[in-house]
């Protein structure tokens, strides 16, 4: 037989494109359409219907940046179209083949229901099926003149990132509204073709089955009357039958599919924005389940459920029906899908409480799984904190994404810090927005790393982001394939009964131990700075808030702790920690309402603090410290005067003057406390840092060197940094100015401030206080670079095997030789709090208040001893999608503490994050708690979140070891019970001599609910 593969495909092809698909619908009828522009925000339904309108033409510009024009359009089904399956067909004008990030519209009755939105690959509204002939269509369409951000590929820089520099020019230019009658018959051979077509030339060329597709669309083709598509449809469906009727192999790989409409929360549009783009899709899914019953759909992030609910209560009720129908599958048991890094590890915990707490609330239902499929690596911690959250299931995909090495599982048991270990999948069709293509379907198989051991994956589909999720076309694709020979097969199920399936099939799946690291958007852990440093704060206020808002609810009679306020400000922090606002990987328009969101947060926090602390009596200065270990150090009082104070744990102390153990000497750029001798070098390095106490120079050179990089990465600026930004640097040793500030037994310190660049400025303050090894380096940062990234560096003499960095409820070790490509990947790491470096015997940590991205390297010197270099990532300057991003002023504070244990650098990185507070009280009421045991860590303290009165403390073993020790309470306990993270009872805890035994294995997380006597 010759080979007429060639004429074939290409024939199938041109009649696909240009006759069957432009045959769809068989007659339309133009709307007439009037339309009034929205001035500024997006308006209520009310305000739009009660407008004036003018007559608007098909063809004319509409929409600028960020706008919401309302379209009017009313027409008449014709009545010779009666018992037609007739529809409105509306094109904005959408542009390029980007289903999302463009123009969108929400298409409402005139009583202000909302029907179904309007988006790039889902044009059309049903009116009637079968249609009566002669009725009117009167719709209210509120459009959104979103403007792609996504535009030249992320290749330039665009002012369109904020409605304050995006202009009032027309972004889009309508083409069409029309009533259209739809042609069943070519709508269905449409997709028939599509999905042979498709999965003809995905097929090999020796395969027969290839080949027999082919001839068979050849001789369907020969079928097609060119002058009558809708009459001959029929007869090349017919012919179509049998190459689509043939059963899959008994070996066929089987795709789990669910419908998913991947919303990020913010991103490239604002969170007002966000609002609007749920709406629009879940009236879109709620059609979609009314026309297919064994449609199932999956969605995560409580947070956007709770905007429709306030916002679009018709779209609600609609939500509510399908999840009753089983068609509507909440998933994720989070409030937001969060970055899986940067969040601590008690706003983690919270993500859950919150999210899962909602489903259960509003549906009666318990999510099982983790569901980010996007989020840019994920902690080891996740395991514990997951599983204590009551989830069975992790899910992302993102790590297919990695820049080097390839992840070896698709299908794996997830191994965290603690020995936890969670069910874990990453889907090998390699989107979370699948569409069943010829080429997903080959993709996903050829992908699958569980040959041989398991048979099933996972595929979302859906178009994300505002595309509008899944749609009519997918569902038919899922149809067709199955059971369809040469391809992989679908069902449509819920995520819960793939993992059952999956787990079963492959119990004893192999594990990954450790942290998901991606290798790809490591600059995520630095970009927009002030986003991160925004979180870290209010992560730390609402735990001083809740402490002291529980020991005021203990001790001071009338005082009402503030369930309302504090869910409400912890709601707004974790919606911020969503993966693409704290990453700093959004436009301008959402970081700068991310930091007035912080600012206000902030406020309140610290005026919930303040009441609490007042509730407790006015009296004489105290010190307030909110951390969980004692402390001894240096807080200065409401005029600035430095004062030694000793306070405990979760307690307070009156501010007496307390003699420091050695008093803090100044001797021209030397600072000495008789723990640390601090050499200042003219240029404003650290030219020695001595451990008095050890007796050893602790740098191996210039310590606190401040070097600014080059920093263009390949692709997706505020996300990548790349290895090849080392290559080309200045170090920045020109000091204007190296001054001692103050001179005080209590505190020495010298400034240095230096200017570079494109007119940038630091100031730098270096500390040292009595009765501290700690060095602080106070940082005041003018930035105006562009492409630059600065890192601050600590050669240290000591030879590490590992670097230890804090993650959530514990640390992670890694490497810090390069043996392996995984570990050459790893060349820009996160940790939050504190690094730590340590040879046998001596240990040095750097500590920090709000700085994420690091990275650490060693070398040999000639003299045979090693250097181990500790480089904090300050602040980057990427200009996409944000051209502004981190410029202006920073100010945060980073540590070096010398001779330090993990066990100081816990602690000492909590102290420098939780600074004492300084208020009037009268007198000390007891700590609400007291954890002893070496490695036991108090996390959080509060009152139950069911108003019941009991006090829960959430604690964890932080040293990495086996802990025991006891939990003392300042009130009189009358039981303790062991519970989940949503504070559920597990066990009965074991109560001694009036405390709390506990034992606690390696990072062990305890959430503990007492009941007050």
């Amino acid at each position: 037989m010759h080979d007429e593969s060639r004429r074939i495909e290409e024939r199938v092809q041109r009649l696909h494109d240009q006759r069957i698909k432009a045959a769809v619908y068989a007659a339309t009828v133009p709307f007439e359409v009037e339309a009034w522009q929205a001035p500024g925000e997006p308006v209520p339904f009310e305000e739009a219907a009660a407008a004036s309108y003018e007559p608007f033409s098909m063809g004319t510009p509409w929409g600028p940046p960020w706008g919401t024009t309302w379209f009017r359009m009313r027409g008449q089904v014709p009545a010779e179209w009666a018992g037609r399956r007739v529809e409105a067909v509306i094109d904005l004008g959408f542009t390029g083949d980007w289903p999302g990030n463009q123009a969108e519209a929400l298409v409402h009755l005139t009583d202000g229901t909302p029907l179904k939105a309007v988006n790039p690959l889902n044009q059309y509204v049903a009116i009637a099926n079968p249609a009566r002939g002669g009725e009117s269509v009167d719709y209210l369409v509120e459009a959104a003149s979103n403007p792609d951000i996504l535009a030249d590929n992320f290749s330039k820089t665009t002012p369109l990132g904020d409605k304050l520099t995006a202009g009032d020019k027309p972004l889009y230019t309508f083409r069409a509204a029309d009533i259209a009658v739809l042609d069943e018959e070519v709508w269905h051979l449409d997709l028939d073709v599509q999905v042979l077509r498709e999965l003809m030339l995905e097929l090999g060329e020796h395969d027969p089955r290839r080949h027999e597709i082919a001839h068979a669309l050849d001789r369907a083709m020969d079928l097609l009357d060119l002058d009558d598509v809708s009459g001959s449809a029929a007869a090349v469906r017919e012919a179509l039958k049998p190459a689509l009727s043939r059963p899959a192999h008994a070996s066929a790989h089987t795709i789990s599919g669910v419908g998913h409409a991947h919303i990020d929360s913010a991103w490239l549009w604002p969170i007002r924005e966000t609002k609007r783009k749920t709406s629009r899709t879940f009236s879109n899914v709620t059609s979609l389940a009314d026309e297919y019953d064994d449609f199932i759909f999956a969605c995560s992030q409580a947070q956007q459920y709770e905007w429709v609910r306030d916002n679009y209560p018709k779209v609600w009720a609609r939500i509510q029906e399908s999840v009753k129908n089983g068609q509507w599958a909440p998933v994720g048991g989070m409030w937001v899908e969060s970055d899986g890094n940067l969040p601590g590890g008690e706003a983690v915990a919270r993500q859950f409480v919150h999210g899962k707490r909602f489903f259960m609330d509003h549906f009666g239902i318990e999510t099982k799984g983790v569901w980010l499929p996007d989020s840019f690596g994920y902690n080891a911690a996740y395991p514990q904190i997951a599983k204590l959250a009551g989830n069975e299931w992790f899910l992302t995909q993102k790590i297919s994404w990695n820049q080097t090495n390839k992840f070896p599982h698709h299908t794996f048991w997830w191994e965290g810090i603690d020995g936890t270990r969670i069910f874990t999948h990453f889907p090998p069709v390699d989107t979370y927005n699948a569409r069943f293509s010829g080429e997903e379907m080959s993709r996903a198989v050829r992908n699958y790393s569980e040959k041989g051991g398991a048979s099933r994956s996972l595929a979302p589909f859906g178009w994300g982001d505002g595309g509008g999720g899944p749609t009519r076309e997918i569902m038919e694709r899922a149809r067709r394939l199955a059971d369809l020979e040469g391809s992989a097969k679908v069902v449509v199920e819920h995520p819960d009964e793939f993992f059952a399936k999956a787990r079963e099939e492959y119990p004893d799946a192999p594990v990954w131990v450790g942290e998901l690291y991606l290798e790809l958007h490591r600059a995520t852990y630095t970009s927009q700075a002030r986003t991160k440093q925004g979180n870290r704060r209010s992560e730390h206020l609402l735990r001083e808030a809740e402490l002291w808002a529980t020991t005021a609810a203990l001790h001071a009679p009338g005082y009402s702790y503030p369930y309302e306020k504090l869910d409400r400000l912890w709601k707004t922090v974790l919606l911020h920690q969503f993966h693409d606002i704290l990453p700093g990987s959004s436009i301008a328009w959402v970081h700068r309402e991310a930091e007035a969101e912080y600012a206000r947060v902030a406020r309140e926090l610290h005026a919930l603090t303040a009441e609490a602390v007042a509730a407790l009596g006015a009296g004489e200065p105290r010190a307030f410290n909110a951390g969980p270990y004692d402390r001894a150090e240096v807080v200065r009082t409401a005029d600035g005067t430095p004062v030694f104070v000793q306070v405990p744990a979760s307690g307070s102390a009156p501010l007496a003057d307390t003699a420091p153990p050695q008093p803090v000497t100044v001797d021209g750029r030397v600072l000495d406390n008789g723990l640390v001798r601090v050499e200042v070098a003219e240029d404003g390095t650290l030219s020695s840092v001595r451990d008095l106490r050890a007796g050893r120079e602790v740098l191996a050179e210039p310590g606190n060197l401040l070097r600014l990089h080059t920093d263009l990465p390949n692709y997706w600026d505020a996300w990548d940094i790349d290895k090849h930004y080392k290559n080309r640097y200045t170090d920045l040793l020109d000091a204007s100015s190296v001054t001692v500030v103050e001179q005080d037994p209590l505190v020495g310190a010298i400034r240095v401030e230096r200017s570079f660049g494109k007119g940038s400025t630091i100031t730098q303050t270096i500390s040292v206080r009595a009765g501290s090894p700690r060095i602080d380096i106070e940082t005041d940062i003018d930035w105006h670079e562009t492409e630059k990234i600065l890192k601050a560096a600590f050669p240290v003499d000591i030879r590490a095997p590992h670097s230890s960095a804090e993650i959530q409820f514990g640390h992670i070790q890694r490497p810090t030789h390069t043996n392996t490509s995984w570990e050459s990947a790893r060349f820009e790491v996160s940790g939050h709090r504190w690094v730590h470096l340590a040879e046998p015997g001596y240990g040095v940590a750097v500590i920090n208040d709000s700085t994420y991205g690091h990275d650490v390297s060693r070398t040999v010197r000639e003299d045979g001893g090693t250097t181990t270099t500790v480089r904090l990532s300050l602040v980057r300057a990427p200009r996409i999608p944000d051209p502004e991003a981190d410029q202006g002023r920073h100010r945060f504070t980073y540590a070096l503490l010398p001779g330090a244990t993990i066990e100081d650098a816990v602690a000492e990185g909590y102290s420098l994050n939780l600074p004492l507070r300084v208020a009037d009280a009268a007198g000390a009421p007891e700590p609400v708690v007291s954890a002893e045991g070496e490695g036991v860590t108090v996390e959080a303290v509060k009152l139950a979140d069911d108003a019941s009165g009991d006090v829960v403390v959430r604690l964890y073993e932080s040293r990495g070891g086996r802990a025991t020790g006891t939990l003392r309470t300042g009130f009189p306990l009358a039981g303790a019970q062991i519970t989940d993270l949503l504070e559920r009872p597990l066990e009965d805890a074991e109560i001694t001599d009036g405390a709390v035994a506990l034992t606690l294995r390696p990072f062990q997380i305890l959430t503990l609910r007492l009941r007050r006597g």
